[in-house]
């Protein structure tokens, strides 16, 4: 029996086959498509292109590449819209909308003909939303990613979005910049298409895409406005005609092995703390658990090979130039698997024993020269997060790791903003700012608001770090000694719901612990209260099926294999 390809795929259900596909070619005409055209295969592409989203205003360009590398290999291209994430456009966050997104991609994979698709996406949410939608369709899928912004200068200094903008805000808050210049920088922060200029959440996606095998060797770090971006469209389309004829579908890729290269990858690039809850999410999508505690045993077997911002001083582009994300698995060779496969139809250990290019050494650190000796991120547990946290430890102060602290609580967003900058608050460099109802299950939907500002009169005297708890997210391109995803979350009635000021909490980096120092008869008699649970639309759907963090903040339903009722 032969199987239905291209526009013959998944027809319309008149309960008569051959008026479907007689009436999909009626309209399929209608567009201007010859016979011979329709009879080809079909080669979806989704388009993330929106007026909310600057990442992806060079996306018109790049998607006629992919259609000329479709076209040229046979096939038909098909675009289609799906929702678009422009982080800095949504409210609360986008984060909550991650997982609508993977819903409408998903979908519109499964219900429309192709034969294969191709994802154009970029910023920070959309790769994940894009990945998790594909893997669950299993349909043969391939990645296509915005690239970095370029830098700017100004006053001869080179800026990028966006550790920079963290950066001068907060010489802006020390008062140590005026109103003029914080908007000079304003206006050279991101001055170019494409996503932001560091290892921020957007690039760590990309190179975690990369070394999940779901995007072309070499793509990850090409900046968005570089010629070699429309080429590497151009093969994208042509890659995906190869996985078409080949049936090749991502539970083939995306595997237990491929993410655990993936977690090796993250650590070795010092990457963005969201892309623990998105690999989660996607993993889970195929049936793989992250397991906290493994994560920390890959975190200290790999160390820190890559020299970016937001703890180095070069940008995406350098690695780029530098031998991108090849040069580091090529150095984290003995410690990968290397017979996964990749959507270029070869494994990784295949395409690593290919000639190699030259490496510049101050961006990609040799295996036995690392940075760090360790990996980027670690998890933490304890009575404050029975279920974990993250912990950038290559982002924060060293000097923060072991200490013990006085907390200084803020009961929501609002009243971080009330009271953080008030010069009566009751602060030392010394105590813990601790953020409570920020979660996974808060009204704020788990923002990026774990970066803390350091109270305005101590960034004034000075204090340029101190320890930062929350249930929230933080930005990739943002650095500090910042304690995230305590989970379970305060709204959820976690014990992060029962801090109060003055209680004393103990940070162990080395034992990978945060503690509560307060007895538990005492935490048993304080209460917690519980959100309301929106009456209507998504927010309700979110609200009733959200996980925690630990489980990548995935919906229930959507993984492969659901928690149920008893889920954590």
């Amino acid at each position: 029996m032969t199987v239905p390809a291209g526009i013959a795929k998944g027809l319309t259900n008149y309960g008569d086959p051959d008026f479907a596909l007689y009436l999909r070619r009626s309209f399929a005409r209608s567009m201007g498509y010859s016979l011979d055209m329709l009879s080809r295969p079909v080669i979806g592409i989704a388009d993330t292109h929106s007026g909310f989203n600057n990442c992806h205003r060079h996306f018109p360009e790049l998607i006629e590449a992919v259609k000329r590398g479709v076209l040229a290999a046979g096939g038909l291209p098909l675009v289609f819209p799906t929702i678009s994430l422009g982080e800095v456009f949504l409210s609360p966050t986008s984060l909550m909308f991650r997982n609508l997104m993977a819903i409408d991609t998903e979908e519109m994979i499964r219900a429309q003909p192709m034969d294969a698709v191709v994802l154009v996406g970029g910023c920070d949410k959309t790769v994940p939303a894009q990945l998790m939608g594909a893997v669950s369709a299993n349909r043969p899928a391939i990645g296509l990613v915005a690239g970095p912004m370029m830098t700017s200068r100004w006053h001869g200094e080179r800026l990028g979005a966006c550790t920079d903008c963290r950066r001068f805000w907060a010489k802006y808050r020390a008062g140590e910049i005026d109103n003029a210049e914080i908007n000079e920088v304003e206006g050279n922060l991101a001055t170019t298409a494409g996503t932001c200029a560091v290892m921020g959440t957007a690039s760590t996606m990309a190179s975690i895409a990369e070394a999940l095998g779901m995007i072309l060797p070499g793509s990850a770090a090409i900046p968005a406005v570089h010629a070699d971006r429309l080429r590497a469209a151009e093969a994208t389309g042509r890659a995906a005609m190869a996985l078409a004829a080949g049936n090749v579908t991502p539970d083939r890729i995306v595997t237990a092995k491929s993410v655990e290269n993936a977690l090796r990858l993250l650590m070795a690039i010092g990457g963005s703390t969201n892309a623990v809850l998105h690999l989660t999410a996607v993993a889970g999508r195929a049936g793989v658990d992250i397991d906290l505690k493994r994560l920390n045993a890959i975190s200290d077997e790999t160390p820190v090979l890559v020299d970016l911002k937001p703890t180095g001083p070069h940008y995406m582009e350098d690695l780029f130039a530098a031998g991108g994300i090849g040069a580091v698995l090529r150095e984290l060779q003995p410690m990968l698997h290397l017979d996964c496969l990749t959507v270029a139809g070869e494994t990784l250990g295949e395409r690593l024993a290919a000639p190699a290019g030259p490496v510049d050494r101050e961006v990609v650190k040799p295996l036995g020269d690392p940075l760090l000796p360790y990996g980027g991120l670690v998890a933490l547990f304890g009575s404050l997060a029975p279920q974990g946290a993250i912990f950038k430890r290559s982002a924060a102060d060293p000097k923060l790791f072991e200490k013990e602290g006085r907390a200084v609580v803020f009961n929501s967003l609002e009243d971080l903003s009330a009271r953080i900058d008030d010069p009566a608050l009751d602060v030392t460099p010394d105590d813990f700012l601790v953020l409570q109802n920020a979660g996974p299950l808060s009204p704020s939907g788990m923002p990026e608001a774990g970066y803390l500002p350091i109270p305005q009169k101590l960034a004034r005297a000075g204090v340029k770090d101190m320890v930062r708890i929350s249930d929230a997210r933080m930005s990739g391109t943002a650095y500090g000694s910042i304690v995230l995803h305590v989970t379970p979350d305060a709204a959820s009635g976690g014990p992060l719901a029962k801090v109060r000021n003055g209680d004393r909490i103990r940070l162990s980096v080395k034992d990978r612990r945060i503690d509560l120092l307060v007895p538990e008869d005492e935490l048993a008699r304080r209460p917690t209260s519980e959100p309301a649970v929106p009456d209507r639309g998504y927010a309700r759907l979110y609200r009733r099926e959200i996980l925690q963090a630990d489980r990548g903040c995935d919906f229930d339903f959507l993984r492969k294999h659901p928690l149920g009722d008893g889920r954590a």
